[in-house]
């Protein structure tokens, strides 16, 4: 009977020693994943967002150095006969088919980089000075998230004394997520890229109803 009471005493102490360690081990977990998934996120959306600039400005630098827009592809400044600015039309068709063509190009692009991952030291994601650049790498991936968004938005800003510039611009939204083990990540990014431009000489009127979208 008292070997049974001591090996009861004795399981019991073992449980309890077990028990406590696997909640320190549990405590600390908690805290190391509160420490790193912050920093996990940054280091992810940073690679996703660099892959997303590096995939975007090749495409758009391509498809303008192939096309030479200037700016009478996108908008015709009308004069009275007084040969004052009365109307600034835009061109819908040229708009819609760099929209659509840009759009194409962008997210066939982004396809291909989706097969593309980076690796980093798991030292990185500690938050540590001393740490960082240290201990084995992990590989982040970087994919897109549904299509890229395309708009062509136009500005006006002066350009000196009874002078407009008006610039043309195409907006990108890229949505991009980004995966380390254990976690995943999304993010948003926006890209704006000039079309063409013209500084115009007078008072500038609103543009026409059919307005770049």
């Amino acid at each position: 009977m008292r070997y049974r009471k001591k090996s009861d005493r004795a399981h019991c102490r073992l449980f309890i020693f077990l028990l406590s360690v696997a909640m320190i081990v549990f405590i600390a977990l908690l805290k190391t994943e509160k420490s790193i998934k912050p920093v996990a996120e940054l280091q992810a959306e940073h690679i996703a967002q660099k892959t997303a600039a590096q995939v975007i400005e090749k495409t758009v630098s391509d498809y303008l150095e192939a096309n030479r827009f200037t700016y009478s592809d996108f908008a015709a400044v009308l004069y009275d006969n007084e040969k004052k600015v009365s109307a600034i039309e835009t061109l819908p068709y040229n708009i819609n088919k760099v929209q659509s063509e840009l759009g194409t190009l962008i997210n066939n692009n982004l396809e291909k980089s989706s097969c593309k991952s980076t690796e980093i030291p798991v030292g990185s994601l500690m938050n540590s000075n001393i740490l960082a650049g240290k201990g084995p790498k992990i590989n982040i991936k970087v994919s897109p998230v549904g299509s890229a968004q395309i708009k062509i938005k136009n500005d006006f800003s002066s350009a000196g004394l009874n002078q407009t510039c008006h610039r043309i611009s195409a907006v990108i939204n890229v949505k991009m997520t980004s995966s380390v083990p254990l976690y995943s990540f999304d993010t948003s990014t926006d890209f704006e890229f000039v079309l063409a431009e013209n500084v115009i000489v007078g008072n500038v009127p609103d543009l026409t109803p059919y307005n770049i979208r």
